[in-house]
């Protein structure tokens, strides 16, 4: 029986074992909702936000979860500079 989820299988995904509510409550303390909707502007970061209605579209929603990785990978290296 093999490990599906173990690291060496992806050595190259900088979001491995990240959790999508992990990525949006750093990008929510670090920016807010209002810069965040100003980067990406989706409803549920512009009108009445909250993490639960943010986590249940993005979940839904291939194109809005991909840009938001995006910019908690670009946030991320910020720190690490």
């Amino acid at each position: 029986m093999s490990k599906t989820n173990s690291p060496e299988e992806q050595p190259n995904n900088p979001l491995h074992g990240v959790k999508l509510a992990d990525v949006l409550e750093f990008l929510v303390d670090r920016l807010g909702w209002a810069e965040m909707g100003a980067k990406i502007n989706i409803r549920c970061f512009n009108s009445d936000p909250s993490v639960k209605s943010s986590l249940k579209f993005l979940r839904k929603t291939p194109w809005a979860r991909e840009k938001v990785e995006q910019l908690y990978l670009k946030e991320v290296s910020k720190l690490r500079r």
